[in-house]
């Protein structure tokens, strides 16, 4: 491969997303993109979210611009309530962070590239996006993949708090209750919001009787 330019497709490079009846494409991350956003998501029957309601000002978002280009199929588009038929070739521009947006496939197979990045700043992946390749483990409780995806994330993103949180997750259903309690109580100590998240997951069923978890969520 050259050093100048990298070919691939999207079936090359799509795995499961945690709905396993929609693939995601991880094109930033495969290709190491480091001045925008992109990924396509599929879905593989019509009526499934193939772009699942969302906005960019939440706690752990970056106020992203997001453009959508319907690959293949026909999506319906609503972005703030306004509906958008959205046959393959539309493209649909989300200038307003703050506009919730989501896509409805309306055909099989249908595809959605999504690229976004914030105006005059450097990229930055998105706390969903470094924990997203792991959360299609969690739904078929492979948990030691799960586990070891998110490693890789942390060694990458060491002091965020979402990926700190989810590997608490695996650590916690694997058994390292250690490391479980240490990635909690860092993950909390950065955002204070995943202390109540903590109180409810079942995730942390396994360790929800260790003194030092009930002390830490309270």
């Amino acid at each position: 491969m050259s050093e100048k330019f990298q070919v691939t497709t999207l079936s090359e490079i799509e795995i499961p997303s945690s709905d396993p009846s929609i693939g995601w494409a991880p094109i930033r991350r495969h290709l190491d993109v480091g001045s925008f956003g992109i990924n396509a998501w599929t879905a593989t029957e019509a009526g499934k979210d193939v772009i699942g309601e969302h906005d960019e000002v939440g706690p752990r978002t970056h106020r992203h611009e997001e453009l959508y280009f319907v690959v293949k199929g026909r999506a319906t588009f609503t972005v703030d309530g306004e509906t958008i038929d959205a046959p393959a070739g539309t493209v649909v521009f989300v200038r307003d962070p703050a506009a919730k947006r989501k896509a409805v496939a309306d055909e099989d197979g249908t595809t959605v590239l999504a690229v976004g990045g914030r105006p005059g700043e450097v990229f930055t992946p998105s706390a969903w996006e470094r924990s997203a390749p792991a959360l299609a483990f969690f739904a078929t409780q492979e948990y030691e993949k799960a586990h070891k995806a998110l490693l890789e994330a942390h060694e990458e993103f060491p002091d965020d708090p979402t990926v700190l949180f989810n590997l608490a997750c695996a650590e916690s259903l694997l058994g390292p209750t250690d490391d479980a309690i240490d990635h909690l109580r860092r993950s909390i100590a950065i955002d204070e919001s995943f202390r109540e998240l903590a109180q409810t997951d079942s995730d942390f069923d396994p360790i929800r009787d260790d003194s030092r978890f009930r002390e830490l969520v309270g």
